[in-house]
């Protein structure tokens, strides 16, 4: 099972466990050592490509592919667009994403509470990033265990959604901790959820020591969503800078297998064995 809350377990972590020792902090740090050498690999290859990746983190029901749909809308003809979705079973958001005219690849996870870096690789191999300016990777619904993982992307946005509760950054630090962007979903539903309050939940997030932007947006609300796609495009260009620079950048994370150093840092090599290359 997953060591960090107890879900079912993908393949490759079964094989990294049953190669360990049995102490279970070995091999937990063998299966994030692991995981952080394949997600540096992604991240290269999608600094390669010109690829912006953005892991997208919820509860379920939160509002992410509704929030992806809205986005896709908004920046049609102005940005490349291609999604990775992740959930335990059936292709529903996938669909839902191809219906809108941009590529996307369906990860089922079976069991496992959250994506990780192999699942990832998997996937990148099916997508075609040529003219991709933005990746989204929208990540198992789960509040704990995908905050640990890294999967090579560049920023993590969590979704808290109004009907949720103003004190989820209270009661799922690591998380929220872990964000480097924070969308309060749902915000049309403000007016009849009066027990909800905004600010809040925005100084549950600052006790955190995390000065992310909270942000209020509604998928239904087109106009709400200006403030998102200006960070969006705002990120876009930073990224773009560093690459030319020949830095690259990582997101705010929780569970690496060695203590976190900057941030930003020069573009690590990228190589393939002979039999082993991206689409």
């Amino acid at each position: 099972m997953c060591t960090t809350c107890g879900c079912g377990q993908t393949t490759d972590q079964v094989q990294t466990i049953q190669a360990a020792p049995a102490s279970k902090e070995v091999v937990m740090r063998g299966l994030l050592a692991e995981n952080d050498h394949q997600a540096a690999h992604n991240r290269a290859h999608l600094d390669a490509c010109g690829v912006f990746a953005i892991n997208l983190m919820s509860s379920p029901g939160a509002g992410k592919t509704s929030l992806l749909e809205a986005t896709i809308e908004a920046l049609k003809g102005e940005l490349g667009i291609a999604v990775i979705e992740g959930d335990l079973e059936t292709e529903n958001d996938a669909e839902r994403i191809r219906a809108k005219g941009v590529p996307a690849i369906q990860i089922t996870t079976g069991t496992a509470c959250h994506l990780d870096a192999q699942l990832v690789h998997r996937a990148l191999h099916r997508l075609d990033l040529q003219g991709i300016d933005l990746l989204f990777i929208e990540n198992v619904g789960n509040l704990v265990c995908p905050a640990s993982f890294d999967l090579g992307q560049h920023r993590n946005v969590t979704l808290l959604s109004v009907p949720e509760g103003d004190d989820k950054p209270a009661k799922y630090p690591v998380m929220f901790r872990a964000s480097d962007l924070i969308l309060c979903t749902k915000a049309d539903l403000l007016p009849f959820m009066t027990e909800f309050a905004p600010q809040r939940a925005e100084q549950h997030l600052r006790v955190l020591a995390n000065a992310a932007p909270f942000l209020l947006v509604s998928a239904r609300q087109p106009e709400t969503l200006t403030s998102w796609l200006q960070w969006l495009r705002d990120e876009l260009r930073a990224q773009r800078e560093r690459l030319h620079a020949g830095h690259t950048t990582r997101p705010n994370l929780q569970g690496l297998s060695e203590p976190q150093a900057d941030r930003e840092g020069a573009i690590p090599g990228h190589t393939h064995g002979p039999r082993h290359a991206h689409v």
